[in-house]
């Protein structure tokens, strides 16, 4: 059995924030958040990089391929806006594309914002790392989280990655590939 931590990969994908401009909210809401709800020995490997598709390429690929993270979680960058790359970023590494991710990320932010519609979250695997791209605001992150989270550890365990638990009390986690 496997005692080193499982790594999470938390991307953080602002200009400003890269610049030291201001202090990044959202990698960090993202990790309380896994600290909440995941039960299994983890470790993030975060990073803030600027609003630029080629160093967000390389970033996914070496979490993914070097540093050997089996979920990247992204944030920021995927709006309208000239420097939103993200989501081609993450499309340029990826082997296979989840659409439904964003979908989900859409319909459930778009209860709260009409703005949700210029949203281009998504969601890809590369090998056997998922990489899922968030909204860059806190509070969307938590909403979108709690929704497409349950579907994260199935498709790690399909990837042939590490089995990832949830505490049950915070988080309901579906495994349609269970035997």
């Amino acid at each position: 059995m496997n005692q080193n931590p499982i790594r999470i990969g938390i991307i953080t994908a602002s200009d400003r924030a890269a610049r030291g401009a201001y202090e990044d909210r959202s990698g960090p809401a993202i990790e309380q958040w896994l600290r909440d709800r995941l039960t299994s020995p983890w470790q993030p490997v975060y990073h803030v990089v600027p609003d630029d598709r080629e160093r967000l390429e390389r970033e996914l690929m070496r979490m993914a391929d070097e540093e050997g993270c089996c979920l990247i979680v992204t944030t920021g960058g995927t709006g309208p806006a000239p420097r939103d790359v993200t989501p081609e970023a993450t499309e340029a590494v990826c082997d296979k594309m989840l659409p439904g991710f964003g979908e989900l990320m859409r319909s459930v932010s778009y209860q709260h914002v009409p703005t949700a519609i210029l949203s281009r979250q998504t969601a890809g695997i590369r090998g056997r790392t998922l990489i899922v791209n968030l909204p860059g605001k806190p509070k969307a992150i938590g909403e979108c989280l709690e929704v497409i989270f349950p579907a994260i550890p199935d498709c790690l365990d399909v990837l042939g990655g590490p089995r990832l638990e949830c505490d049950p009390e915070k988080l309901n986690v579906y495994r349609a590939h269970d035997g």
